[in-house]
């Protein structure tokens, strides 16, 4: 083999092994939600903050979808009418006692686990536990494979199967990631306290959905947690969820 021929295939391997890196590099220009986002802008988010739910189930109307179409608004879940494909990060559940043939209405949505399975499965990172207790999804580094909606008990993710056209800025989404319910982190990270479920049910006037921080006594899910006695979805799963339920 000639002298040239040696040094062409010389510069090849290091043009490959060059663009194999940039492809490889490229996902960590899209950090993971750490101590980048911040809550408000002069504030990193950090553990001192864990936001959490509490659905006093006995308050839900059934009928009612005022959580879910004000979830649909504020994250711009339109679709195109299809129940198979359209995504859904809040949805009604109709469950019936067995054994005494109650039959309660509550509202489904990522749970928010201290243990999240989505994570343990998710084979790049993309799904992530932020530090305040919010799972979420990094599209940029998603690639499809839905481990985490068949590790998830709550069937709580939906995938984008179709073309997006009217995405809004404060909810960027992609067709072919997985997505689901992040606590309104587009209004928690620039200061706002309330998600758009909860603020949809005030006005109704149900009062069924309590949402804020944890770690704060006053704040309204603590009240809530306080005068009920509530529980965790599958306790026995040991997921630590920060959504709890009360009143069934």
């Amino acid at each position: 083999m000639t002298d040239t021929k040696i040094t062409n295939r010389r510069d090849f391997l290091v043009k490959s092994v060059t663009a194999l890196s940039i492809i490889y590099v490229v996902p960590d220009i899209f950090p993971m939600a750490d101590a980048s986002i911040k809550k408000p802008f002069d504030k990193k988010v950090n553990a001192s903050t864990k936001w959490g739910m509490n659905v006093e189930v006995d308050k839900c109307v059934d009928g009612c979808t005022a959580c879910v179409e004000a979830c649909i608004d504020e994250n711009g879940l339109y679709g195109l009418d299809r129940p198979e494909t359209d995504s859904q990060w809040i949805r009604k559940l109709v469950i019936k006692d067995i054994a005494s043939d109650k039959v309660t209405t509550l509202p489904m949505m990522c749970q928010h686990c201290e243990n999240p399975p989505c994570c343990d499965v998710c084979p790049t990172g993309a799904s992530f536990r932020r530090e305040d207790g919010i799972v979420m999804v990094n599209q940029h580094t998603c690639i499809g494979c839905r481990y985490c909606m068949m590790a998830c008990p709550f069937k709580a993710r939906s995938f984008v199967h179709e073309n997006l056209t009217q995405q809004l800025t404060s909810a960027p989404r992609g067709k072919g990631c997985v997505e689901s319910c992040n606590l309104c982190v587009n209004r928690i990270d620039h200061g706002s306290e309330t998600t758009a479920c909860e603020e949809a049910c005030m006005k109704e006037g149900h009062v069924a959905i309590s949402f804020g921080d944890l770690t704060d006594p006053n704040s309204r899910v603590s009240k809530s947690i306080k005068r009920t006695n509530n529980r965790r979805l599958r306790a026995d799963l040991k997921l630590k969820q920060s959504v709890t339920y009360s009143g069934f």
